[in-house]
C-alpha cells in the first residue's frame, strides 16, 4: 500500500497491525488481553474514568466493564 497510515480506514490499519503480530508469532490470548487493556484505558481517558459513560459508549453493561477491567489488572503479590 502506498497510502499513509493515517489515510487508511480502520480495517486496513487493523489488517496491517495484525499481519505484523502474526509475523512475530504473538500469542492470540496475549494480544487480545493487551488490546482490551489499551481499549479500556483509552476510553477511561476520554470519559475521565466514568465507567457508566464508558460502558454506554462501548456498548457493554457497566458491570461487565467493571469485571473486565478488574480481570485485566495484575494480581498483587503478598
Amino acid at each position: 500500500m502506498d497510502k499513509k497510515f493515517s489515510d487508511l480506514n480502520i480495517h486496513q490499519k487493523l489488517e496491517l497491525t495484525i499481519r505484523e503480530m502474526v509475523d512475530k508469532e504473538l500469542n492470540l490470548k496475549d494480544v487480545l488481553k493487551e488490546f482490551e487493556k489499551i481499549y479500556f484505558e483509552t476510553a477511561a481517558k476520554k470519559f475521565n474514568g466514568n465507567q457508566t459513560k464508558m460502558a454506554k459508549a462501548l456498548g457493554i453493561h457497566r458491570n461487565t466493564l467493571h469485571n473486565r477491567i478488574k480481570a485485566l489488572k495484575p494480581k498483587k503479590r503478598n
